[in-house]
């Protein structure tokens, strides 16, 4: 570099170092005295406020007092939010106030502007000049989309025209300039190169700095209603996504907040992992769930649910069980969107005939019978809509109660329940018969009553249970219409949940066993060759209150389509990531549940390991004809930046199609293969190399084994053979973390590590065509170094790999 050119850009440096101070010792302060205002008035409160009820307008000054007051605070707590997000916008920019800039020269101005591109906006004093510009401003997509020339980009105004003169990047660390240098087409391989280099986080770390062409695409598409992003291992999808939740709440911050954003992820312990990623962008995390979670949260209460790692553990595992390939037929049976149309005309049926309803029952009498609820049900218009027709009938259900409650009250159990009626009830009772007194006697001197009747409860409160009280009435019918009430209660709230309906029967009565009923039922629909068997596998888990996790969508939009679907239009944009292992089925009813939400769907055919996966790109794909072909776009990742160029060249002939995958140039050491005679060597062996890799600074080593059995043995074999600090993943661990651990492939997947050592590649854990893709995953998650150990026969996908592109390591 230059000498002037490094004065330069240190000189800059400084200068906005020194900006960035002065702003941050002016804002302190103001945000120190924001907060103690808000805090003072919360504190004081109801001090301020002047309560008084006595008339209509008293009542009126006391609602205006009470909203003056909470409009005070609501503004100081939003000033103070204001700032002090802008306070920690500049502590981060404190680090690394930029990393990138371009100059530009726009058409028809004579002189370029000099653009710095940071995590955020800074401005000078005057308010006007930007001494950084935020990455997700409109000029700042120069940067990644362009080398030095023509170049343009867009605004709320029209495209903007011109030519960039240069490109360079910094790297800056703890405010020091350690070096820059000026890029071409994509941000500089240098760049990438140090932190792909990097080890392995425990959590997902930012790419602004080092955001590429194709991802940017992704980031700012915002057009598309579906946006599938088919990205082959490591090349970034889940980073760009996240990327693009941060720029959109940037560029609609005035009309999207990040509750108005969802995240599906694969498994609990990825929202740990990416947890950091939005806040480190000075945005507040996005909404994060499983759809396992969604799916417990409205049947998980009233059936057990198999959860999609039991399901693939079953499938993994129980190949020589009996019904296995029926089983395994009915999980794509399932998912498909055959089925999916199968129930929506089933629900074409049921509007005509086979509706199932439960009585209504009572202190063990039938108050209303199931037949009574089939008969009102189709005494309505046939044309009304099936989940109209059953809100009339819970309309008409709750009428009836009333009619009961009102025809208990002089029932002999009511009289009993007098009796035994504690002071509280008398108290309450009283209190409920002098409000009505003041509501109806506007004449009355209603205080000197209430003052009267308060103290005579009180008198009867502190005389104990053994006190004779003279009881009117009014207050009698008062506690009776308490007591049939309370006793009501749950009948009325199972109502209005539409407990009535027999969903369960419903679902269970697909399934007989004669297939011609289902195809009455469905119009025709077509069904598996082992459908007798599924039916058989489907009833027995119905009649225990259990649920397959394939049945869980459907038993749910089933449940919707015939009680009303619980619609969610207040969120706008639902990310699905690793969208492979989402099914026809699913997608579908997301759709149905966030029908004003643009979706993002991130995910990898190749690493496809669940049976009811979905292709995401093709023609046949469901996914495009979710939306349209016009509403969808699907951009296709192939470089991966992830592993080394080793580990590519080794994984990528794994897979049908691999050739394709492009690796990024960062090199390292080869994959190694060991093998041995006994599972004991092998052991040994593996002990042996975890401490070495450990030794040599990774600091995040994973052992995949296959399935869950497979990684308790080997953390007990493990930990038997004296290593210690392993920590086993399960399906119920919450955080990702650093160190060593054991952890079945499944539940790897969307996550990286600085080592990866396959437990066993033999032929014996995978040898069947649909396991391919899960050690291709496994293998995938290594960074800098891979180890696979083999006692016996090698994996079949491992013999198309060249032999050029391994060390091989076999122990006598």
């Amino acid at each position: 570099m230059k000498q002037k050119e490094w004065d330069q850009e240190q000189n800059r440096l400084n200068e906005v170092k020194l900006k960035l101070k002065e702003k941050i010792a002016e804002l302190e302060p103001e945000v120190d005295t924001l907060y103690g205002q808000a805090s003072n008035i919360r504190r004081h409160f109801w001090e301020e406020v002047t309560v008084n009820t006595s008339s209509d307008e008293d009542f009126e000054e006391t609602f205006f007092s009470i909203n003056q007051q909470a409009a005070l605070l609501s503004e100081r707590e939003r000033t103070h939010e204001k700032r002090r997000q802008q306070w920690k916008s500049l502590k981060r920019l404190q680090q690394s106030p930029y990393f990138g800039r371009i100059d530009f020269k726009e058409d028809g101005l004579n002189e370029a502007d000099q653009v710095y591109i940071g995590l955020s906006s800074f401005l000078a004093s005057d308010g006007m000049n930007f001494l950084v510009y935020d990455w997700r401003t409109p000029i700042a997509s120069l940067y990644y989309d362009y080398s030095p020339g023509p170049a343009s980009y867009a605004t709320p105004g029209g495209q903007i025209k011109g030519n960039m003169e240069l490109k360079r990047q910094y790297q800056i660390k703890d405010g020091e300039l350690l070096n820059f240098f000026d890029a071409s087409v994509t941000i500089g391989d240098s760049m990438l190169q140090q932190v792909l280099g990097q080890g392995a986080n425990n959590q997902m770390k930012s790419i602004v700095a080092t955001i590429q062409k194709e991802q940017n695409a992704i980031i700012r598409n915002d057009i598309s209603r579906m946006l599938i992003v088919q990205g082959v291992a490591g090349s970034g999808k889940t980073s760009a996504a996240l990327q693009r939740a941060a720029y959109l709440l940037y560029k609609h911050r005035e009309r999207l907040t990040a509750d108005q954003i969802v995240l599906f992820s694969p498994n609990p312990m990825f929202n740990s992992y990416v947890s950091t990623v939005l806040p480190e962008l000075g945005e507040e995390n996005m909404q994060q769930t499983t759809f396992q979670e969604y799916l417990d949260y409205w049947l998980g209460a009233a059936m057990k649910l198999e959860d999609p790692f039991e399901q693939i553990e079953y499938v993994l595992t129980q190949e020589s069980a009996v019904g296995y390939e029926a089983r395994v037929d009915g999980i794509r049976y399932k998912a498909s969107e055959a089925f999916l149309i199968a129930l929506q005309k089933y629900a074409g049926w049921l509007s005509k005939e086979g509706m199932l309803f439960k009585s209504i029952r009572f202190r063990d009498r039938e108050l209303i019978t199931s037949k009574q609820l089939y008969e009102q049900f189709y005494g309505y218009d046939a044309s009304v809509r099936l989940a109209n027709r059953i809100i009339l009938l819970q309309e008409w259900v709750l009428k009836e109660l009333r009619k009961f409650a009102r025809n208990e009250l002089s029932a002999e159990w009511v009289d009993k329940e007098l009796d035994y009626l504690d002071n509280e009830q008398y108290v309450q009772a009283y209190s409920e018969i002098l409000k009505k007194f003041q509501r109806d006697e506007e004449l009355f001197d209603v205080s000197e009553r209430y003052a009267k009747a308060l103290d005579r409860a009180n008198k009867f409160t502190n005389q104990g249970e053994d006190q004779i009280f003279d009881f009117s009435e009014q207050q009698e019918d008062l506690l009776r219409q308490m007591i049939v009430k309370e006793h009501f209660k749950p009948l009325r709230r199972m109502v209005k949940k539409m407990k009535f309906v027999d969903v369960n029967g419903l679902y269970a009565q697909l399934f007989d066993e004669e297939g011609s009923v289902y195809s009455r039922m469905t119009e025709g629909a077509d069904v598996p060759a082992n459908w007798p068997e599924i039916c058989r596998q489907t009833k027995e888990k119905l009649g225990n209150k259990e649920l397959f996790y394939e049945d869980a969508t459907p038993y749910l939009f089933l449940k919707e389509l015939i009680e009303g679907s619980r619609m969610n239009t207040i969120v706008r944009h639902i990310f699905v990531d690793e969208g492979q292992d989402y099914s026809p089925f699913q997608y579908a009813f997301l759709k149905k549940l966030f029908p004003n939400a643009r979706m993002t769907v991130l995910g990898d055919f190749g690493q496809a390991i669940f049976t009811q996966s979905s292709k995401l790109g093709g023609g046949d794909s469901p996914l495009i004809k979710l939306y349209g072909e016009e509403n969808t776009t699907l951009i296709p990742l192939l470089q991966s930046y992830r592993s080394t160029k080793e580990i590519v060249e080794f994984t990528r002939l794994m897979l049908p199609g691999g050739e394709e995958i492009i690796p990024f140039e960062r090199h390292g050491k080869k994959p190694l293969i060991t093998t041995a005679g006994s599972r004991e060597a092998l052991l040994r062996q593996l002990v042996h190399d975890l401490e070495s890799l450990k030794a040599e600074g990774n600091r995040s080593i994973a052992v995949i084994a296959k399935n869950a059995a497979e990684s308790k043995e080997a953390y007990e074999a493990l930990t038997s053979s004296g290593m210690e600090a392993i920590r086993l993943v399960t399906t119920e661990t919450l955080t990702f973390e650093s160190g060593i651990m054991v952890i079945p492939a499944y539940l790897a997947k969307g996550v990286e590590f600085d080592a990866v050592a396959i437990y066993d590649a033999s032929s014996e854990s995978y040898n069947r065509e649909s396991e391919r893709k899960l050690i291709y995953t496994a293998c995938t998650r290594a960074m800098h170094q891979l180890q696979l150990y083999i006692c016996g026969e090698w994996a079949p996908y491992l013999n198309a790999v060249s032999r050029e592109l391994y060390e091989l390591q076999a122990l006598g």
